[in-house]
C-alpha cells in the first residue's frame, strides 16, 4: 500500500512538474529575447508557486501550526487555482498562434511595395560636369542604424498570446475568488413529497453543506453564512457535512458564529468526510456546544415527517462509518423521510431504504471547471435535484471551497428546499 501510494505521489508530481514546465516555456522563455531580468522573475514565480502549493498541502493535512497553515495557505492555494487556468489559457492559445502568425505574414506582404524597374543612366548629365557625377549609396540617418532591432514575428505572436492568456487566467480566479468571499448565495428549489399531509405543504428546510472553515475562510465567512441562512426564516436548517478544514482548537473561533443559526424546528448536522479528517468526534462535541444536533446514524420524528442522518463514508476508517439500520430501521413506512448524507454515493441505500427525499453536498458542483466533468464520474448528481426510483437526491454545491478560495461554473449557494404536499 506504502508503494501504491508513492508511485502515484511521484506521477502527481511529475505531472504538475511537467504542467508548469510547460506553461513556463509559453509564458516566460517564448516571451522573452534571453537571459535577463524578465526572465529571472518569470522563473522564479513559476519556482516559487508550486512549491507554496505543495507546502500549503501539506501543512493542512500533517496539522501543522495554524499561523504557518494560513501564512502558506493564501498564496499556495490561490497558485493552485491560477495553474489550473494558466495551463488552459494556453492550452487555448496553440490554437490562436498559428491563426495570428499567418495574418501577420499576410498583412506583411500585402504592405510590401512591389520595386520598379531602375534605369541605369547611359552617361553624366550634359548640363553636369564630370566630375560631379559620382554613383554611391545614400547613407542611412545615424538614428536608423543604432536603433534596437524590433521583435521577430515569432516573439511578437508569443507575447500577445501569452499575455491575453495571463489576463484570461488572473481574470477568471480573481473574480472566482470575490464570488466565495462575498458568501454564497439563495438558491431555492420545491421538493413535492407524496407521503408528506397538506399541513406540511411549503416547510422550508435551509440546507447548508460545505463551508471549509480553515486556514483561508474564517470567522467572517462563517457570519455571511449564517446571515444569508437565517435571512431565508427556514423552519429547519440542515448542515450535511465538511464543515471544517481543521481542529476545534484551531477554528472552534470561526465555527462560533453558526450558534446563531436560527429556524423554528433547528438546526441538524451530519459529518462529512473532512470532518474525520479534522477529528470527527471532537466536532460533534464542538456543534452540540453551538446548539446544533449531531445526527450519528439516527433519526427524529418532527411533526409532519421523519428526519434521519447518517455518517460519512469516510467514518469507516475509524469504525464510525453510516449505519442506515441504525439510522432507518423501524421507523414507519407511511411517513415522509428525509435523510441528510454528506456525500450523494449514498443515494443508492436511500433507495434500499425507502427515503422520500436525500439531501447532499460533497461535489462543490465540481467548483473549478471542467471539475464537474471529474466529479460528474465519481458521483450519481454533482448538482441539482434527481430522481432514483421513489427517491429524490438534491445536492447542493456549497457555500464554501475547498483549497483555493475560487469558484469557477459552479456558484456557491445556500439552497432552500420548500417541500410540497402532493395529496390534498
Amino acid at each position: 500500500m506504502v508503494i501504491v501510494f508513492v508511485l502515484v505521489a511521484l506521477v502527481a508530481l511529475a505531472v504538475v512538474a511537467l504542467g508548469h514546465w510547460y506553461v513556463w516555456r509559453r509564458l516566460v522563455r517564448d516571451t522573452t529575447r534571453g537571459p535577463g531580468l524578465a526572465r529571472r522573475a518569470g522563473t522564479a514565480v513559476f519556482v516559487a508557486g508550486p512549491l507554496l502549493m505543495i507546502t500549503a498541502l501539506v501543512a493542512e493535512r500533517s496539522g501543522a501550526s495554524f499561523w504557518l497553515q494560513r501564512t502558506l495557505a493564501w498564496p499556495g492555494f490561490l497558485w493552485m487555482a491560477l495553474a489550473l487556468y494558466l495551463l488552459l489559457a494556453v492550452v487555448a492559445g496553440e490554437v490562436v498562434r498559428p491563426l495570428l502568425r499567418r495574418f501577420l505574414e499576410r498583412r506583411a506582404r500585402a504592405a510590401t511595395p512591389v520595386p520598379e524597374p531602375e534605369t541605369v543612366p547611359a552617361g553624366p548629365p550634359p548640363s553636369e560636369p564630370e566630375s560631379l557625377w559620382v554613383a554611391s549609396e545614400p547613407e542611412a540617418p545615424r538614428a536608423a542604424r543604432e536603433a534596437v532591432p524590433a521583435p521577430s514575428r515569432r516573439l511578437f505572436v508569443s507575447r500577445v498570446v501569452g499575455g491575453a492568456a495571463a489576463t484570461a487566467a488572473v481574470g477568471t480566479v480573481g473574480y472566482g475568488t470575490y464570488g466565495v468571499l462575498r458568501g454564497p448565495r439563495v438558491k431555492r428549489v420545491t421538493v413535492p413529497l407524496a407521503k408528506l399531509p397538506p399541513a406540511a405543504h411549503g416547510f422550508r428546510i435551509a440546507v447548508v453543506s460545505d463551508l471549509h472553515l480553515g486556514p483561508v475562510l474564517g470567522r467572517g465567512f462563517a457570519q455571511r453564512v449564517v446571515d444569508t441562512v437565517n435571512a431565508t426564516q427556514p423552519d429547519l436548517i440542515a448542515v450535511v457535512g465538511d464543515l471544517v478544514d481543521g481542529s476545534v482548537k484551531d477554528l472552534g473561533p470561526a465555527a462560533a458564529p453558526l450558534a446563531r443559526l436560527t429556524a423554528r424546528h433547528g438546526a441538524y448536522f451530519v459529518t462529512g468526510n473532512h470532518e474525520y479528517f479534522s477529528g470527527a468526534e471532537q466536532w460533534v462535541a464542538e456543534v452540540r456546544t453551538l446548539g446544533l444536533h449531531p445526527l450519528e446514524n439516527a433519526r427524529t420524528e418532527l411533526p409532519y415527517f421523519d428526519l434521519a442522518g447518517v455518517n460519512d463514508l469516510q467514518g469507516e476508517s475509524e469504525g464510525q462509518g453510516p449505519d442506515f439500520g441504525k439510522a432507518l430501521g423501524d421507523r414507519d413506512p407511511a411517513r415522509a423521510c428525509v435523510l441528510l448524507a454528506h456525500q450523494p454515493v449514498q443515494i443508492h441505500e436511500a433507495v434500499r431504504r425507502g427515503v422520500d427525499l436525500q439531501l447532499s453536498g460533497h461535489t462543490h458542483g465540481g467548483q473549478l471547471w471542467p471539475g464537474s466533468l471529474i466529479a460528474a464520474a465519481a458521483n450519481p448528481t454533482v448538482a441539482g435535484l434527481e430522481r432514483y426510483g421513489d427517491t429524490q437526491l438534491y445536492v447542493s454545491r456549497g457555500a464554501g471551497a475547498w483549497g483555493p478560495p475560487t469558484r469557477v461554473g459552479a456558484p456557491s449557494d445556500v439552497t432552500v428546499i420548500e417541500l410540497a404536499a402532493t395529496r390534498a
